[in-house]
């Protein structure tokens, strides 16, 4: 069992800088592969970021969302038991409120599936301004 706590959302100008930051309970953290994903006002919830481990490469893989990708990364501690979204030059069609997500059994095909991920946090409101 795993249990998540989204944190460092907030209000920030277009243009600015926030990194998410989710805590997770569990001693199989390692083990999970992690996702973010955002839902606005009206829309439905969408897949942001992930990784995963990946057996032949022997390393997280990270994926992302069209939207974000070269703007956001998404990083883990492992040590930490902790997993970051690191958000860069926001928009104001990023705010949502940001939940975390884990996986036992995510694969590459499915990151975006919300049906893959067996935990979420509460998530964490971020407001961009213009």
């Amino acid at each position: 069992q795993v249990q998540l706590v989204e944190s460092g959302g907030g209000l920030v100008q277009a243009g600015g800088s926030l990194r998410l930051s989710c805590a997770a309970s569990g001693r199989t953290f390692s083990s999970y592969a992690m996702g973010w994903f955002r839902q606005a006002p009206g829309k439905e919830r969408e897949f942001v970021a992930a990784n995963l481990w990946s057996a032949g490469l022997q390393y997280y893989v990270p994926y992302y969302a069209s939207s974000v990708k070269g703007r956001f990364t998404i990083s883990r501690d492992n040590a930490k038991n902790t997993v970051y979204l690191q958000m860069n030059s926001l928009k104001p069609e990023d705010t949502a409120v940001y939940y975390c997500a884990a996986s036992s059994t995510l694969a590459p095909a499915y990151v975006a599936r919300r049906d893959y991920y067996d935990f979420w946090g509460q998530g964490t409101q971020v407001t961009v301004s213009s």
